[in-house]
């Protein structure tokens, strides 16, 4: 499965890096905006981002800019307020926002991972339209009934949301009524 991540310019760049190593058997195109690159530095400073693909924000000549060369999802994590704003819009002024619209318009599967509390009502506005457009909306949070021991198992949790919108299989958290390991 081709698979497009964008990572934005939201706090929650150890989500992004988990999330790419769990796809890591997937053919992956990763656009990182400025912010985006800032915050991995700062919140996952030495993490690496594994990648078949990486591409500039401002690369409209690479091939998931072409509606005739999308993948078959994408996901945007985490997520911008003003990256939700410019989908909700169709406004196109960069790689994630136009990979994510051709996406979209192929009716291929979308997810975001809004990070930003508390919401202000543009922006449940804006996240109420693009689940109108058929777009996963999976904020990060926070679950305690499969037993989190830590951060990371928040973390896990989370990205395991993002792979069950797009039907991938994992192991990344126990489901209801599983047994604890």
């Amino acid at each position: 499965m081709h698979i497009a991540v964008g990572i934005t310019g939201a706090s929650g760049a150890p989500l992004a890096v988990r999330l790419l190593q769990a796809l890591s058997e997937h053919e992956v195109s990763l656009i990182v905006s400025a912010e985006g690159e800032h915050l991995v530095e700062e919140e996952a400073p030495g993490s690496e981002l594994p990648a078949a693909h990486r591409y500039r924000p401002d690369d409209f000549r690479a091939p998931v800019a072409s509606s005739s060369r999308v993948p078959d999802a994408m996901v945007v994590c985490p997520c911008s307020m003003r990256t939700l704003a410019a989908l909700a819009h169709g406004l196109n002024d960069n790689l994630i926002t136009r990979c994510a619209e051709n996406v979209m318009r192929l009716g291929r599967p979308l997810v975001l991972v809004p990070r930003e509390t508390p919401l202000s009502l543009p922006a449940l506005d804006n996240l109420r339209t693009m689940a109108a457009a058929g777009a996963f909306i999976v904020p990060p949070m926070v679950t305690y009934y499969f037993g989190p021991r830590s951060l990371d198992d928040l973390t896990d949790f989370c990205v395991g949301k993002v792979l069950d919108c797009l039907r991938l299989e994992h192991r990344l958290y126990r489901r209801w009524g599983e047994e604890q390991p």
